[in-house]
Parts: structure tokens; C-alpha cells; sequence
């Protein structure tokens, strides 16, 4: 008997892997381009599709699931699904999956990345020798700040504020963390942590790294006031996401020197910049890398399209979001 597979969109070139899995158990449709699809082509891409396994960079709306009357799951590529309209997703029965804990420690690497690579002005030390404007050595030339027994300070304190702290103890740091959920005592002590207040933390931390979801009591939470209470030697890291930081207000702050300096690799209206960003030498810049190594952009693939696959079996995915949709086989 001929099996017939299930359609599905895939919106951008996936690790062969996860495309190999896709394939096995669906009729795969990729997008050719090397690009965000706009609008158009999203609707178009998934009218006759039972399922899609989309990016961060996709924005699901209600018109979009409305444009695939057969749609059954959403596969989101990424830990966050703010880009997915979850509850328009829940009330026409589709399930909604994401890809959750396989790129903490990735993203936690990379958070240390951005920590020194702005703290030791990296970037800046490697222009600098590539335009050949180093002509000896001299004891002013690019001064940076030391990390070693200074002050972090974490906000957020769930999977990736947590390898993040973890990976401070070799540098002898002390570690304050403020979260809306406070750790037991036993966690506490096991990672070394300092509980404190969020104005109190801004104050005290050499570097403060931003580590919580992108929510309506998030948005902004960094600010032009939060910006003033952090001290002119130090430093703001954020790899979690861009709108949590006020962008214009950060220029400023950067600008006038209120801070020392910022490492990002998210941003507020990604994948543009606030004005003024780009031509300051005080920033870090990269373009949402936190995951992007082999192993675990790997690994998000197949568990995205394990997600996708179990929804479109009527199973619960793994990683369900909204598992209230998913009430047996069929549905």
C-alpha cells in the first residue's frame, strides 16, 4: 500500500540530519532562498501544508495559520516562540513546539565570549593590527577591563544563567543574580550565587548579562534609567533577546560613557540596529550566533523535526508549548 507522506514547509536550509529525518516520514518543501521568506511567500509556502518547522525570523500569525486550513503543527527552530501567535495557534487546534535546553551550554560559551571579547576590546585589537596601525608596543595602547575576581552579576537565572554561572568560578568572580524566582538555598550554594535586588545588582556588577525570555514585563527592561545606575566601568552583555534592552538608550549610555562598554548578539528590531550603533568602538557586535556551533545547531534540527513529526502523528511532541491542543491520536 502506497504511504502517503505529510506536507510540510521547512523556511530555511536546516543541518543535512534533521532534513535527512524530515524526509524519511514527509513530503518536504524547502525554502530555495538563503533568506527570511517575506509575508507573501510564507502564505503562499504553506497553504496546502500540514505542518512547518520555522525559524525565530517567522512571524506566525493568525492569517498565516489561517492561510493552511490543514495545518497541524508548528515546529519553532529556537528555544523562544514569541514569533508564533500561540494562543490564535491553541484556539484552531495546533500545536506549537519548540527546541528548549540543547543550546544552553552553546549559548553560555558564548556569553563568555562576548564578556571578554568587550571587557579586553578584541574586536577592536584585531582591526587595529589587520589596518597595520601597530607599530610597538606602549603602555596606554588599548586598555581594557580585567574579568578575573570582579563582580557578575546575572538577571535570569534558568538554564543558561545557570551554565553561565557555573563557568565563573574559574575566574574567581563574585556572582549576584536577581530573578523573579529566587534558587533554594541549596542551589545557591552549590553555584556560589549572591541573591540580590535588581537596582542593587545594576549598582554593584562589573558585568551585568541579560538571561531572561522576551515577555511584556521583559521588554525594555534594561533602560535609560537602569543604564544610570550601573557604574562607568562597567560593561552590559546580552544574549538573550534584543527588545529586552531599550537600543536608544544603550547608544546613549555608550556614547557619553555611562557604561564602559556592551557585548550583543541580539537586538531590538534584529536584524537592524539603532542608529549609532554600528559606528561605535565600545560594542560588540555579532549577529544571534549564541547557538551557531555545529553540534548543537545539529541538534536542534532533529529535535525540531522530532516535534514535528510526533505532532503530525497526533502524539505530544517532546517539547510542546501548548499541550492542551493535543488530545490523542487524529488530532
Amino acid at each position: 500500500m502506497r504511504i502517503v507522506k505529510k506536507k510540510v514547509l521547512v523556511t530555511r536550509r536546516l543541518p543535512d540530519e534533521a532534513l535527512r529525518l524530515l524526509d524519511d516520514t514527509c513530503e518536504v518543501e524547502l525554502n530555495p532562498y538563503d533568506r527570511v521568506m517575506t509575508r507573501d511567500e510564507l502564505i503562499e509556502g504553506i497553504r496546502d501544508k500540514e505542518g512547518i518547522l520555522c525559524l525565530l525570523t517567522d512571524t506566525i500569525t493568525a492569517e498565516v495559520m489561517d492561510a493552511a486550513v490543514h495545518l497541524k503543527v508548528i515546529s519553532n527552530y529556537a528555544v523562544g516562540f514569541d514569533n508564533v501567535d500561540v494562543k490564535a495557534a491553541t484556539g484552531r487546534g495546533i500545536v506549537v513546539t519548540n527546541t528548549p535546553g540543547v543550546l544552553t551550554e552553546t549559548s553560555a560559551d558564548l556569553t563568555w565570549a562576548l564578556l571578554m571579547a568587550t571587557a579586553r576590546r578584541i574586536v577592536e585589537a584585531d582591526a587595529f593590527m589587520r589596518n597595520g596601525k601597530y607599530t610597538g608596543w606602549g603602555p596606554m595602547m588599548l586598555l581594557g577591563g580585567d574579568v578575573y575576581g570582579k563582580t557578575l552579576g546575572l538577571v535570569g537565572m534558568g538554564r543558561i544563567g545557570c551554565a553561565v554561572a557555573r563557568r565563573a568560578a574559574g575566574f574567581n568572580m563574585r556572582v549576584l543574580y536577581y530573578d523573579v524566582n529566587r534558587l533554594s538555598e541549596d542551589e545557591e550554594k552549590a553555584l556560589n550565587l549572591e541573591y540580590s535586588g535588581f537596582d542593587e545588582l545594576l549598582k554593584e556588577a562589573d558585568f551585568v548579562s541579560l538571561h531572561v525570555p522576551l515577555l511584556p514585563s521583559t521588554r525594555h527592561l534594561v533602560g535609560a534609567r537602569e543604564l544610570s545606575l550601573m557604574k562607568p566601568t562597567s560593561y552590559l552583555i546580552n544574549t538573550s533577546r534584543g527588545p529586552v534592552v531599550d537600543e536608544k538608550a544603550l547608544v546613549e549610555a555608550l556614547r557619553s560613557g555611562k557604561i564602559a562598554g556592551a557585548g550583543l548578539d541580539v537586538y531590538e528590531n534584529e536584524p537592524e540596529m539603532a542608529p549609532g550603533l554600528p559606528e561605535l568602538e565600545n560594542v560588540v557586535l555579532l549577529p544571534h550566533i549564541a547557538s551557531a556551533s555545529v553540534e548543537t545547531r545539529t541538534k536542534m534540527g532533529i529535535m525540531a523535526a522530532q516535534n514535528l513529526i510526533a505532532g503530525l502523528r497526533g502524539e505530544l511532541p517532546p517539547n510542546c508549548v501548548n499541550p492542551e491542543v493535543v488530545s490523542g491520536p487524529g488530532c
